[in-house]
């Protein structure tokens, strides 16, 4: 099989994540994805990969492939993004870092639904606990317990005044090993050159964080790869084998 180039959005919230708005079902990211021209996406939830069942079920007859993950928030309040090719592998972390999340309710007044759906978009359930909220997985830690998972661990939006790396810690420390960096449609030359100490070397994505329809693929990256896994994207950030990121979008 010949390599190609995927259109990917990797960084989707859906209804699950409390800032999500309600259309955003796994059955509406599918059909807006392909409407807009993505090959790849992943859903990913604040600290749950639950939305991923309803996800794998409808990626079946999709043009759409799916890998399976969340957005972490580490204990130094820094967003990771941490992705799966199979849903039980994504499941298993989710109970890793459930465990490491504080037991505070949510108020659906003030943060928003939390909701689990079904393939039918059928709500399952509610989730009570907070999912906003910074674990006490530390950025290093999730790096190294991603990687032993077989994932990709990506910081996310690194170029936002919040949560991300730079505003958290001012720049990647030294030794966390992350696959890629995140930037923002509202990058520009100026941060990229502010940062080049650390961010030199590392490769850069580019996804939508998508909270509403509309935004689904507003930013995506494009990989030229042989198939929409996590190892194949891995060879792409590396610029490994033929594999490499073919721009953005």
């Amino acid at each position: 099989m010949g390599r190609g180039v995927y259109a990917a959005d990797l960084h989707v919230h859906s209804v699950l994540s409390p800032c999500g708005d309600l259309e955003m079902s796994p059955g509406r990211i599918l059909e807006r994805a392909a409407a807009v021209g993505l090959d790849l996406i992943a859903v990913t939830d604040h600290n749950m990969a639950e939305n991923g069942g309803a996800l794998r079920t409808l990626a079946a007859g999709s043009p759409v492939a799916v890998l399976y993950g969340m957005e972490l928030e580490t204990a130094e309040e820094a967003h990771l993004l941490c992705l799966f090719d199979a849903l039980e592998v994504a499941a298993a972390w989710q109970e890793y870092v459930y465990a490491r999340l504080p037991d505070v309710a949510n108020d659906p007044l003030r943060f928003g639904d939390q909701v689990v759906v079904n393939e039918k978009e059928e709500i399952v359930r509610f989730e009570s606990r907070l999912l906003a909220n910074a674990t006490s997985v530390t950025l290093d830690e999730a790096c190294e317990e991603v990687h032993a998972r077989g994932g990709l661990a990506i910081a996310a939006h690194v170029d936002r005044p919040a949560h991300s790396v730079v505003s958290q810690l001012g720049f990647l420390p030294k030794g966390v090993r992350v696959d890629a960096v995140e930037l923002t449609r509202h990058a520009n030359e100026g941060f990229a050159a502010a940062h080049a100490h650390w961010l030199c070397g590392l490769a850069v994505v580019r996804f939508s964080d998508a909270h509403f329809l509309h935004d689904v693929g507003a930013q995506r990256t494009y990989f030229r790869i042989e198939a929409p896994t996590v190892a194949e994207i891995a060879l792409a950030l590396r610029g490994e084998a033929g594999r490499e990121v073919a721009g953005y979008g």
